[in-house]
């Protein structure tokens, strides 16, 4: 698949953090585990318990389409294989 620059936005609907640099990744097989990784390191950062269960990552390319949207609670678990 193809390589890229993509932004991973967070936000409940009422909240964001934006992604303003954007990450490059070789495949575009590896947003689901970097859209993880960007969900875990909010949850990682913010103080106390929250309810991340409106929360989302929202992934869009260089282009601003959306190539991927991943809930913070499927970034919580591990992912079948």
């Amino acid at each position: 698949m193809r390589a890229g620059t993509y932004r991973f936005h967070c936000t409940d609907g009422a909240h964001a953090v934006l992604d303003l640099s954007g990450r490059y990744l070789r495949a575009r097989d590896d947003l689901r585990a970097e859209a993880a990784r960007a969900a875990r390191a909010i949850m990682d950062r913010v103080a106390g318990r929250l309810d991340w269960s409106a929360w989302i990552v929202d992934v869009h390319d260089a282009a601003g389409r959306r190539a991927l949207t991943l809930t913070f609670a499927d970034a919580a678990r591990p992912r079948a294989a």
